[in-house]
């Protein structure tokens, strides 16, 4: 295996990790689609950069596309919350326009702008290891430090609200009757939610996005029974997902982060069946 691929890998693991803590409790809230809709409703911050800057890969790229996710995610909030319609129609009805808006600007604004459209659905995680930054005088991979930092932010972000996270995933008006601040806490989380949308598109694109925040914390979903052991089983998950396949795609000549992704789904086709006590297998002894 080459530094290149060990690289890949790594890289790989560290947004699964990221991913599938953030995921636990995205699944526990019923949001599970939330990052797919974040990373469709980013296009209109990515467009603006690029009409202000003439740039689409920089650091005010990703401030331009956080930006539009986090409105993605405030302004469905602010719709489940107002009571006029249910929460899945109102993420329906916010990103859908975000997208259409980015698609106008596109076709009005910048026509010219080369789009790769494979990277925007795949994304570049087999080229992670040439888009390199100067690093204390050593050539580092973009993608390293960028999901490094995103990883750490993410697990300090969770030790620090853990109580108040925990509460508002299982019984958000328990959370707020109880001074945790279980509102509060969600909004955090669905802002966090989009910023980590934002460093998983650069790598893994558009429509694996779902796959790293969701496979592997409903696997682990299937598996634990706590929240905390959830959560460590889920980065794990997508940490075995990353190394099988990335083995799978390298002997057969295709997509890494596509391969990454059905080896997600395998891992939990196996969690379904062979769950101890949530399983399928569990489930038909317990009846017979």
């Amino acid at each position: 295996m080459s530094p290149d691929d060990v690289m890949i890998i790594v890289i790989a693991g560290l947004l699964s990790t990221s991913c599938a803590v953030l995921g636990g409790f995205l699944v526990l809230r019923g949001q599970a689609l939330l990052p797919d809709a974040v990373s469709h409703a980013v296009l209109p911050g990515i467009v603006l950069i690029f009409l202000l800057t003439g740039e689409r890969a920089s650091l005010w790229t990703v401030v331009g596309a956080t930006a539009f996710g986090v409105l993605c995610v405030l302004g469905s909030d602010w719709l489940r919350r107002s009571g006029v319609v249910e929460s899945d129609a109102a993420l329906a009805l916010v990103f859908p326009a975000l997208f259409s808006l980015g698609i106008l600007g596109i076709s009005r604004f910048a026509s010219g702008a080369h789009i790769d459209l494979d990277s925007a659905i795949y994304g570049d995680l087999t080229f992670a290891p040439l888009r390199t930054i100067s690093l204390f005088g050593a050539d580092v991979p973009r993608s390293l430090v960028i999901t490094g930092i995103a990883t750490v932010a993410v697990v300090a972000l969770v030790v620090a609200l853990w109580r108040p996270l925990q509460a508002a995933s299982f019984d958000p008006a328990f959370a707020e009757l109880a001074g945790l601040r279980g509102r509060l806490t969600g909004q955090v989380l669905l802002v966090a939610v989009a910023g980590l949308a934002v460093v998983a598109f650069d790598s893994v694109g558009a429509i694996l996005v779902i796959t790293f925040f969701v496979v592997p914390a409903s696997t682990a979903r299937l598996l634990t029974a706590r929240l905390g052991s959830m959560l460590v089983v889920a980065a794990g998950c997508g940490w075995i997902a990353s190394v099988a396949g990335h083995g799978v795609a390298v002997s057969l000549d295709t997509s890494i982060p596509g391969t990454i992704g059905l080896t997600s789904g395998a891992l939990f086709v196996l969690a379904l069946v062979l769950a101890p006590r949530r399983g399928l297998l569990a489930r038909w002894k317990a009846r017979t």
